[in-house]
């Protein structure tokens, strides 16, 4: 019993970042944007009215860049992977409820009980084969079927629980990656607000500060709310690898308690 390796995840992953994408541009181009210049043609109107006219921060004004609406999708994107990886590792832990083998509780299994019980296994997690805790079982029977001993047993289902530790370590990386790119893409609205900012130098120093503040508040926005989204979304990734490392530690005391504890090399009394 094998882990499947289907492109199921990577196809839910391409069409969420174009779902996320999609939504989030379409929200910017028919809200966010349209109030956000609004705002500003009428303060500028108000301060060319009044000159000593104070101008408020606005919601959308402070969205309306192109970096910021890069970290919202990426925030979306992220969120949908943890919870697709989320809702995957609720399905396994559900198994944990279980009484796999079913058998009864006081009867030990020995070498000649394990060819009937990976049958029995197989046909009752055929629809969860891919799931770590009917891939831990087969595991432990299997070796303990071929070579007898129980303590190779244990050590075939550690390995296994180890190794599952670090796939889903890795797996997150793509997670990690995107959580690193939105302070980044944060910093890059910064950088252009500054770069911007200092070309209406030549400007400020005539007395018009309005492209200079406005160029500046690109470079704070931006920078202001990919830290905000990267906080939460880090909080996020955390409670994930949470969950999964509580997932394969109880589904190793599983198979010590249900499989492990119960196997026998010699014959009954």
């Amino acid at each position: 019993m094998k882990r499947q390796t289907l492109p199921t995840e990577l196809i839910f992953q391409v069409f969420t970042l174009l779902i996320a994408f999609i939504i989030i541009h379409a929200y910017y181009v028919t809200i966010i944007r349209p109030q956000a210049y609004a705002f500003i043609t009428a303060e500028k109107q108000l301060l060319a009215d009044d000159p000593s006219h104070l101008s408020e921060n606005n919601f959308y004004v402070v969205l309306k860049d192109y970096e910021q609406e890069s970290c919202f999708i990426l925030m979306i994107w992220a969120l949908a992977i943890l919870g697709y990886k989320g809702v995957y590792a609720y399905r396994q832990r559900q198994l944990l409820e279980k009484d796999l083998l079913q058998l009864p509780p006081t009867l030990p299994i020995g070498p000649e009980d394990t060819r009937t019980l990976l049958q029995s296994l197989a046909e009752r997690t055929a629809s969860a084969s891919s799931f770590l805790l009917p891939r831990v079982l087969y595991l432990g029977i299997q070796r303990f079927g071929v070579t007898g001993n129980i303590q190779d047993s244990a050590t075939a289902v550690g390995d296994l629980c180890e190794s599952e530790m670090e796939r889903q370590e890795s797996e997150l990386s793509i997670i990690r990656y995107i959580a690193w790119a939105i302070p980044s893409i944060g910093f890059i609205g910064t950088v252009r607000g500054i770069g911007a900012a200092l070309g209406q130098a030549n400007r400020a120093v005539e007395g018009d500060i309005t492209g200079v503040t406005q160029n500046l508040g690109v470079a704070f926005n931006s920078t202001f709310i990919a830290l905000v989204i990267s906080i939460i979304l880090m909080f996020f990734i955390h409670q994930l690898q949470l969950f999964q490392e509580r997932l394969v530690l109880d589904t190793e005391s599983y198979a010590s308690e249900h499989l492990i504890s119960r196997l026998r090399t010699g014959p009954l009394p």
